[in-house]
């Protein structure tokens, strides 16, 4: 237990929670609370996009996969920046008609109330499951550092960042997300170059040495219509396809990413953080996933046996390897991506359960939904402590729905004959077709939104065709 380390991380804990809390004063409305007032400018709405769309996930998954495998992830980062330009010219249009503080206020204007309570509760499923493993995530940093149980290590994670999320609101949200995207960034960085600096030969070494297992492959752009093509996770066809239908549902349609795009202040500093947001995002991915070539020179050079669970690997050697101070500065960096993304997913299940479900209670019921999601987050946290990969598991859970949600918005925005019934079809038939494919195919992930989405929309598009009743009825 090194206490200059200690140190370092309850000081951050401290001092994240007290500044995130003062936000509190300047609470005075759900505008303020879901929307932060729509004051913050273009470039901390874009940290704060990253913030929430990487998370601990990122931060303890991305190298574990370069260490067991290459740089092929980053096929998939490829694909969103396609999917952010398809949002901009598609999504931002309706979003800025009119103040929205949901996604699926859009899908009541639409379709009819029917849809929005559907979108936005599949929205609330997903997100609570998939929140939960990245809840989980955290607390294996937390027990490394501790030696605390993952169970106690989640308490304490959700408790602080439950605290300034309920005084500070979505103002709170965007702010803390900047100061932790700068700490965990530069966090990131400074292990990066402790890690270089402790294998001998230096990056000349590790060129070398990881060159020569292909480590630094990226692309594999092989195609063969058949099932093992499709089992495949990371190839070019699959990481374009996938991650561009992937961030097309996250950031168009879900809410912990939309309310982002509906804090600016208008449309064009809405469109200017999500395309900086890409460069960011970009940057991130390469420079984890490099770590994780790092590790795997450092452990071979010295003859280190992996550990059994993957995903341990890079906090546990901040912990351990880096000098102190360094060590604690970097588990801080963890912590901050770790409680960034925990106060936005609370902040967006709380404007989606009191918006669309309890169509716009006070600032009361706001501050309660807060505390009754936290609650929910805790214990599928605690329910997560026996997944195989923290990143793919909770990316798998968000790509089983998110194709419906996508399909239900591409339907609505690109068509005008299908309604409400319509819709409701083409959703159902979507998430049928997803559960059956992960159940009962091999086929990886990244396929699943495509799927999800083609079916969604193609069945939705069929049903209008036995429409009887005029457009008007369900608006």
């Amino acid at each position: 237990m090194r206490y200059i380390d200690l140190a370092v991380v309850a000081i951050y804990l401290a001092g994240i929670t007290w500044f995130g809390a003062h936000f509190r004063s300047g609470q005075k409305s759900l505008r303020d609370y879901f929307l932060g007032g729509r004051t913050a400018p273009w470039w901390a709405l874009s940290l704060s996009i990253v913030s929430a769309e990487t998370s601990t996930l990122t931060v303890i998954g991305t190298p574990a996969l370069a260490f067991q495998g290459n740089l092929g992830f980053l096929q998939i980062v490829a694909g969103y920046l396609l999917a952010r330009l398809v949002i901009v010219a598609l999504f931002l249009p309706q979003y800025f008609r009119g103040e929205m503080f949901t996604a699926y206020e859009l899908m009541r204007r639409r379709f009819g109330e029917r849809v929005r309570r559907l979108t936005a509760g599949i929205f609330l499923v997903t997100r609570v499951l998939a929140e939960g493993v990245r809840v989980f995530a955290v607390s294996l940093v937390v027990s490394i550092i501790l030696g605390t149980g993952e169970v106690w290590s989640i308490v304490l994670i959700v408790l602080l960042t439950v605290f300034y999320t309920f005084e500070g609101g979505m103002t709170a949200v965007i702010w803390t997300d900047v100061v932790q995207m700068t700490i965990y960034i530069v966090g990131a960085a400074v292990s990066f170059f402790v890690i270089l600096g402790k294998i001998p030969g230096g990056w000349p070494h590790v060129a070398a040495m990881a060159g020569g297992a292909h480590k630094f492959a990226i692309f594999d752009f092989r195609f063969a219509p058949t099932m093992e093509f499709f089992s495949r996770t990371y190839t070019f066809w699959s990481g374009v396809a996938g991650g561009c239908f992937l961030t097309m549902a996250s950031h168009g349609t879900d809410q912990l990413m939309v309310q982002r795009l509906l804090s600016a202040r208008n449309e064009a500093q809405s469109r200017a953080a999500l395309l900086a947001s890409w460069v960011v995002i970009a940057f991130q991915f390469t420079l984890f996933l490099l770590i994780g070539v790092l590790l795997w020179v450092y452990y071979r050079d010295f003859g280190i046996a992996a550990p059994a669970a993957m995903d341990r690997i890079y906090p546990a050697f901040l912990w351990r390897e880096l000098p102190p101070g360094l060590a604690g500065l970097s588990v801080a960096a963890i912590l901050a991506a770790a409680m960034a993304n925990l106060s936005a997913a609370l902040n967006a299940l709380a404007s989606t359960w009191v918006v669309d479900f309890l169509h716009g209670a006070g600032l009361k019921q706001a501050r309660k939904a807060t505390i009754a999601w936290a609650a929910v987050l805790l214990g599928i946290g605690i329910a997560s402590r026996h997944s195989h990969s923290v990143l793919e598991a909770g990316l798998t859970i968000a790509s089983i729905p998110f194709g419906a949600l996508l399909g239900i918005f591409l339907l609505g925005i690109l068509t005008e004959k299908p309604r409400e019934a319509a819709g409701i079809a083409g959703v159902v038939a979507g998430l049928a077709a997803v559960l059956a494919v992960h159940f009962l195919t091999p086929v990886a992930w990244t396929w699943y939104v495509l799927i999800g989405t083609v079916v969604t929309f193609s069945s939705g598009w069929m049903a209008a065709q036995f429409q009887n009743h005029p457009q008007g009825e369900n608006q």
